[in-house]
């Protein structure tokens, strides 16, 4: 295993990281993306698809998943939430490649974590709850799974000190980060979303109902 440190920071303790765990975040960021993605296409049909649908009309399949009153908190679409979700991953993801530092990989344990409860609810909403499925939130409850088991992967692969040794040099190790390489991708991924938002409120023509 190889010793990982900080660029000039000096810690009272040591950690190492075997090569594979550089792959691992490298997938981890990929899944990352990939499941931010999906809640982009579900927030635009949020958006956009469904105020075309008659508030009278029948619905099934991963409509009516989507347009369910679990679909939203606070009136904002589950999928949108889920957006931040992913780019909260996305950045700290960056942010360990940056850095190197241990103390990221401690935080995305309890994240990842979450991520798997909330997505397990909605899955037991959709398969005993409401009765139908959707395709793209399936997609984005299997990448929590995997972002989980990822995580779990990078722990083994490193030998890390405890949280509580580590979490007086949270300021330090901000003051060493790159924030633009961390901020850029995910402001842009922030911008994306209220983008997708800020159009809702353009004077459009009113949506055409489906037939």
């Amino acid at each position: 295993m190889s010793t990982e440190n900080p660029r000039t920071l000096a810690f009272d303790y040591e950690w190492e990281y075997s090569p594979r765990v550089s792959v691992l975040f490298g997938v981890f960021t990929l899944v990352a993306v990939m499941g931010w993605l999906v809640t982009v296409a579900l927030t635009a049909i949020h958006f956009f698809a469904i105020p075309a649908i008659p508030a009278d009309a029948p619905v099934q399949g991963s409509i009516e998943v989507i347009t369910s009153q679990w679909a939203y908190v606070f009136g904002i679409p589950l999928a949108t939430l889920g957006g931040f979700y992913y780019l909260t991953t996305i950045g700290l993801s960056l942010w360990w490649f940056d850095t190197r530092h241990p103390l990221i990989i401690k935080i995305l344990t309890p994240i990842t974590a979450s991520g798997v409860v909330f997505s397990s609810y909605f899955v037991y909403l959709q398969l005993g709850v409401i009765g139908e499925i959707c395709p793209f939130c399936m997609v984005s409850a299997g990448a929590t799974v995997i972002l989980f088991a990822l995580e779990l992967a990078i722990l083994r692969k490193s030998t890390t000190p405890s949280l509580s040794n580590m979490v007086g040099d949270l300021g330090g190790v901000l003051g060493e980060t790159n924030a633009p390489l961390i901020l850029f991708p995910v402001l842009i991924g922030l911008v994306t979303l209220a983008g997708l938002f800020m159009v809702t409120l353009l004077p459009l023509p009113d949506p055409v109902p489906f037939v």
